[in-house]
């Protein structure tokens, strides 16, 4: 019988270049906005300027990013108060009064 190691991190979230889960995505797709947006403003109005736009949207998204991955990977919306549940069960105890 042929025994295999067990990978330990399987409950860890994938991380990559400090960025972690779901904000590998992100930084994927901020990456490419920031390239689309310079691309379009160098070609329509001036290449020094849409290098500008490059640089200053990709480190802006970046900057966005790790400061949403700092509250966590799931939002978790913290309310303050006491909140009271309405109960949905419907007890009929006139019925429950004549089994017994």
């Amino acid at each position: 019988m042929k025994s295999y190691p067990i990978y330990k991190g399987l409950q860890k979230p994938l991380s990559y270049k400090g960025l972690h889960g779901k904000f590998i995505g992100w930084g994927a797709a901020s990456l490419v906005l920031g390239l689309l947006l310079g691309g379009l403003s160098g070609a329509l109005i001036n290449i020094y300027l849409g290098s500008v736009v490059t640089v200053v949207s990709i480190v802006a998204l970046f900057v966005f990013i790790f400061y949403r991955q700092r509250q966590g990977l799931h939002k978790r919306q913290r309310d303050r108060g006491i909140f009271i549940q309405p109960s949905r069960l419907k007890l009929n105890y006139e019925n429950r009064k004549k089994d017994i």
